[in-house]
């Protein structure tokens, strides 16, 4: 282990799933040096799943009012904060010339892009090529200055405080559902981040899940979804609960935690439900680089579905701009609703 790490950067200025599979890094900083002070650049709209964690001091927001803060301003803002070391998560050359100008003395990133002459700690990781899920590929990083995670249990983790889950209760109860009411939630969506599973089959399930008694089913969904979570519970019916763009992010994690089941295709919201302790069933792409190996739920209590004897170069799973695909919906309806009914059953007994 390196010495004089008093003040470190991590940088992911991309999305929800992302971010989560980031913070284990804080926490493996903060368990090798106790005494460092960790702050992370990020895009604001994911600043509250960071803001107030555990292991993190600072949040710097990569834009205001929807555009990048200008770059002289951000390269002001860290050479004021006097970073020893800045490691970038997710490259992007702007963000390297931005660290390099600030005077950053430690600068760990890809050795493959042509700008990797900024860093001056290099990783030589494609991860194209997935070998490793996302989080292992971020926490290798830290092995630039002996910080490994060997032995360190590296799950994400989220806390949801008192007051956001008595907010999330009040929400529940103005739609119909008490605080002993056991429900599951369906995210049809995936932010155009991956291959879905259609519109219809998470319908069809939904029909089949109102179906068990004593359980309500939810769906959510975030910006630009409105139209699809209103498909899924029109054909579902009455028994289906919308809050499409009705929660924060920190709101959603509390309406995961209180949730028995999370049904999502690979997108963010399965990761934050991952993240707060709850059972997820995912739905990946054959694809390497959208697979669940590379960025599934990183937890045990999951349940992942992916296309059976399908090519994996599939040229109509890439092109689909609504992200449907045929391979997707080669998972059939009746093999997840068994696999839900048997994951409600044995949550029950725990």
């Amino acid at each position: 282990m390196e010495p004089n790490f008093q003040r470190i950067l991590i940088v992911r200025t991309d999305r929800i799933g992302d971010i989560i599979l980031t913070l284990p890094m804080a926490r493996v900083l903060k368990q090798r040096i106790p005494d460092t002070n960790i702050s992370m650049l990020i895009q604001r709209y994911t600043a509250e799943l960071v803001e107030g964690h555990r292991d993190i001091e600072n949040v710097i927001c990569y834009d205001e009012n929807d555009h990048p803060v200008s770059f002289f301003k951000l390269m002001s803002i860290l050479r004021n904060q006097k970073f020893n070391i800045v490691f970038h998560t997710h490259p992007r050359f702007r963000l390297a010339l931005i660290t390099w100008f600030a005077g950053i003395p430690i600068r760990v990133g890809t050795g493959y892009r042509w700008y990797s002459f900024l860093f001056n700690r290099k990783v030589y990781e494609h991860r194209k090529h997935v070998v490793h899920h996302e989080l292992e590929y971020n926490l290798h990083l830290l092995n630039e200055i002996g910080c490994a995670a060997d032995g360190l249990d590296v799950t994400p983790s989220i806390d949801v405080p008192d007051d956001i889950t008595k907010r999330v209760d009040k929400i529940l109860k103005n739609k119909g559902v008490n605080e002993t009411d056991k429900f599951i939630i369906l995210h049809p969506g995936s932010g155009g981040s991956a291959r879905n599973w259609s519109t219809q089959n998470f319908s069809e399930l939904g029909k089949r899940l109102t179906q068990l008694p004593d359980l309500k089913i939810i769906i959510t969904g975030g910006k630009g979804e409105q139209s699809l979570v209103e498909s899924v519970t029109a054909i579902i019916g009455e028994e289906a609960i919308s809050l499409v763009n009705m929660l924060t992010l920190r709101e959603l994690c509390a309406l995961a935690k209180r949730s028995s089941l999370f049904i999502a295709n690979s997108t963010g919201p399965i990761h934050i439900a991952a993240a707060v302790g709850t059972p997820v069933v995912g739905f990946y792409s054959q694809i390497p680089v959208m697979s669940s190996k590379r960025w599934g739920p990183y937890t045990q209590r999951k349940t992942i579905f992916t296309p059976k004897d399908k090519p994996i170069d599939c040229k109509k799973c890439v092109g689909a701009k609504d992200g449907s695909c045929e391979c997707m919906d080669s998972i059939s309806v009746d093999e997840v609703y068994q696999t839900a009914v048997k994951m409600l059953m044995s949550d029950s007994k725990n």
